[in-house]
């Protein structure tokens, strides 16, 4: 059993793989360099092909699937990148990684303390060594309502976390938690909206919720909110978003993903134009945080997303269940 490794980064992931080959004896090779026409070669004799998030298009499936490759374990929790429409045809075995999900959530926590002390602005003017007060002012996340959206295991650590502030919690989820309403009140996404000082985002990425915080939902907000999103890009609709933050309907932003980042997080892009413009209208504002897509970013979690590959390919090579695997 041999994985190829696209894009796995010598100085954090690399460390990992060789306790894995041992473990689970299976054999790996490896590249810094996403899948392209020119490199698909390279998965020749493999049984599994892992990436993390980056641009894969149904031909490569193809081409991999020729090769005789079986398993596509993504060292990520998203694995919307994967042409899953192609992977079924092919009858290849698709599955996301795992971590803890407390690095996320604490790190979601930290992007709202930043948005609701004003920590952009107040860092930005003591870099030019304007210590003043006025414009700095923000509010105490303690006497905030916080609406979590999509509590699964990252959304429900945040509002058991946020209980310690004191805040009032609104949860939202096709699926409620007893566990969750030990915290927090489940309510519709109307009252959520209406009611909440912070959003919070904590959802996959599907056609169901694409663009699901779009111009109407953000009308639908208090005004002032501040959006939190440490899930996906695709969540929230650009246009929307800069348009609420220009009107002043939003009050801020923290943000560790942006639509189509592909490309653009993970890279050296210094000195050039980013071909992302709502990333670039985004960056201008001083009531907005954005982080490169660095919430999962723990020793922690990258040991676990290198493992998880190695453990899905085992126990699909042994016809076990794998709790990762994504039903296609």
């Amino acid at each position: 059993m041999k994985i190829l490794f696209y894009a796995l980064r010598p100085f954090d992931e690399l460390q990992y793989c060789e306790s894995n080959r041992e473990k689970y004896g299976i054999d790996y090779k490896w590249t810094e360099e996403v899948p392209s026409p020119e490199n698909l070669c390279l998965a020749e004799g493999c049984d599994a092909v892992s990436t993390n998030p980056c641009e894969i298009r149904p031909e490569y499936l193809e081409a991999f699937a020729q090769m005789g490759v079986k398993y596509l374990p993504c060292r990520s929790i998203g694995y919307d990148h994967i042409p899953l429409d192609t992977a079924k045809q092919l009858g290849l075995r698709v599955s996301h990684s795992h971590y803890p999900p407390e690095g996320v959530a604490n790190y979601t926590i930290m992007l709202m303390l930043m948005s609701t002390r004003k920590m952009n602005q107040i860092m930005l003017r003591a870099a030019a060594q304007d210590y003043s007060l006025p414009g700095k002012m923000g509010k105490d996340l303690s006497n905030c309502t916080v609406g979590v959206i999509g509590t699964g295991k990252i959304g429900s650590t945040v509002i058991r976390h946020l209980a310690g502030f004191g805040c009032k919690i609104l949860a939202y989820d096709l699926y409620p938690s007893d566990e969750v309403r030990t915290y927090a009140q489940y309510v519709s996404l109307e009252e959520l909206y209406a009611q909440s000082d912070v959003i919070t985002l904590h959802l996959n990425a599907t056609a169901e919720n694409y663009h699901l915080i779009d111009e109407t939902a953000i009308e639908k907000m208090k005004n002032g909110a501040i959006l939190i999103n440490t899930a996906r890009g695709t969540l929230i609709d650009p246009d929307a978003l800069i348009h609420g933050l220009e009107s002043g309907k939003l009050g801020g932003a923290g943000l560790d993903v942006v639509e189509d980042e592909n490309g653009i997080c993970y890279y050296n892009r210094a000195g050039e134009a980013l071909p992302n413009r709502e990333l670039n209208l985004l960056r201008s504002f001083p009531n907005v945080i954005i982080s490169p897509h660095t919430a999962f970013y723990t020793d922690v979690n990258v040991a676990s997303m290198v493992q998880s590959a190695f453990e899905a390919v085992a126990d699909f090579a042994a016809g076990r269940d794998n709790p990762c695997e994504v039903r296609l």
